[in-house]
């Protein structure tokens, strides 16, 4: 049979079989989405990125390279997948059609996506999410004119998307137990002499027998001097005796991932790993008391900033001291719907859920890191994750 019959052969027995959610949480989301379309005078979205589309429809597949495309407007939700996709779009998605084209014919997606945008003149895309193809774009707006597309449809979301539900805090509170008993497995690990990779196998065995689905990020750790490294990985490297070993991990659980860092040593930690901890731990307790409703997310910055200051030319910190985490896919679990850095100026608001990525490298020689992912609440920062704060001492 060819991808319609089985489309409508799976749709028979197992149609939506795999929502990770009750249909009121997609009704609430879609509601939402469409009252910001009708405030901002737009007609329809054409939304490409996996996790904005799983927002609105539940739709999942770990294959979210290809091509795929979702149109909301007033009344209806059509979702277009490759041929190969035609199953995970049958038993994960809510949506009122499903259109199927060849995987290997990228091009049959035009004449069809043409046909069902031709009513609306006022089409929202996210010029900067993930997915979006020029080519398809560029046909769209040859055969539909340009005058139709606006840019501003990802920040139409994003508002919404950064905001989580109860249903979401649940999925983030069970990833938040499933990445604790994923580190706590690597930690036992540790020890003068194993590998990263040792480790990390150790720490990966764990998520996934607590729960993990397939993972938006896999686990990271490194060693020593490569922790002074930004987002290098296990590398078969041989664990030294008194060295620090940076771990983070993020599960996932219905695609929402609250990531996590420790950072333990394979013996005793020296004074000065323990003075850079303290410095980790005071920077999260200045940001956690800035995170409340009337706050920006520069002031929050700001407060971390100054606890940093005596340090800065002494090591490196990324400049982002936050990012919103919620349901995601790889290559990342960052959400990208918001950032806590300097010049960022939206304020923060109940419910919104940051990963506060605390981690300072001394570029050549080693680095400390230590995280949580954290809730905002009328009184502050609250986290989801459940870090000691403190350096493991391993392998004495």
């Amino acid at each position: 049979m060819d991808h319609h019959a089985y489309r409508h052969a799976l749709a028979d027995c197992l149609a939506e079989s795999e929502l990770p959610f009750a249909a009121e949480e997609f009704t609430g989301r879609r509601r939402r989405v469409r009252q910001a379309m009708q405030a901002a005078g737009l007609e329809a979205l054409l939304l490409t990125d996996p996790a904005d589309i799983f927002y609105l429809t539940g739709y999942h597949t770990f294959e979210v390279s290809v091509y795929t495309c979702l149109v909301v407007s007033a009344d209806r939700l059509v979702l277009q997948v490759p041929s190969i996709e035609t199953g995970p779009a049958v038993v994960t998605a809510t949506v009122d059609e499903i259109l199927g084209y060849r995987w290997e014919g990228i091009e049959e997606v035009i004449a069809p996506l043409a046909e069902i945008l031709a009513p609306y003149h006022a089409i929202g895309l996210d010029l900067f999410g993930a997915g979006l193809r020029f080519g398809v774009i560029r046909e769209l707006q040859a055969r539909l004119g340009s005058g139709r597309f606006r840019d501003d449809g990802g920040e139409l979301l994003d508002r919404i998307r950064i905001v989580k539900t109860p249903a979401e805090l649940d999925c983030l509170r069970e990833s938040a137990r499933i990445t604790a008993a994923g580190l706590r497995a690597a930690i036992d690990a540790i020890a003068p002499g194993v590998t990263d990779n040792d480790v990390a196998a150790e720490g990966s065995r764990a998520l996934l027998a607590a729960g993990s689905e397939f993972m938006s990020l896999q686990p990271i750790v490194t060693t020593g001097r490569r922790i002074s490294v930004i987002h290098v990985n296990h590398k078969r490297h041989v664990i030294a005796a008194d060295e620090p070993v940076f771990l983070e991990f993020g599960s996932a659980f219905h695609r929402y991932t609250a990531p996590m860092m420790r950072t333990a040593v394979a013996g005793r930690a020296s004074a000065e790993m323990q003075a850079l901890r303290d410095v980790c731990r005071e920077m999260y307790e200045a940001l956690t008391a800035a995170m409340r409703p009337g706050n920006s997310f520069d002031d929050a910055a700001r407060a971390a900033e100054a606890v940093l200051a005596p340090h800065a030319e002494r090591v490196f910190f990324s400049g982002v001291f936050g990012y919103a985490v919620g349901a995601q896919f790889p290559p990342s679990w960052v959400e990208g719907t918001g950032y806590i850095a300097r010049g960022q100026h939206r304020e923060f608001a109940a419910d919104m859920v940051f990963h506060l990525p605390l981690c300072l490298r001394l570029p050549g020689q080693w680095g400390i890191g230590l995280s949580d992912t954290v809730r905002v609440t009328p009184e502050g920062g609250e986290p989801l994750t459940d870090n000691d704060w403190q350096l493991a001492e391993r392998g004495r």
